[in-house]
């Protein structure tokens, strides 16, 4: 039987203050091939980071700089 082990925050762990919406590279990593947000349960990510970085893929997505969805 597997021991689920809580995943550590990456931005907790990299000392992150902000999550900046134009490093587009950096925001692929937490979106599925369809372009949809991966959910804190996936990736680890605490609370306050989680919002962070929705707030930062939405204002990509508004600018163009990410795709809504993919084809």
């Amino acid at each position: 039987m597997k021991t689920s082990q809580k995943k550590q925050c990456y931005f907790c762990a990299a000392n992150v203050q902000a999550v900046d919406f134009k490093d587009t590279q950096f925001l692929w990593k937490f979106l599925t091939p369809q372009a949809q947000i991966i959910k804190r349960r996936k990736t680890g990510t605490c609370m306050l980071h989680q919002r962070q970085l929705t707030q930062a893929i939405k204002r990509a997505r508004f600018l163009g700089l990410v795709p809504f969805t993919t084809k």
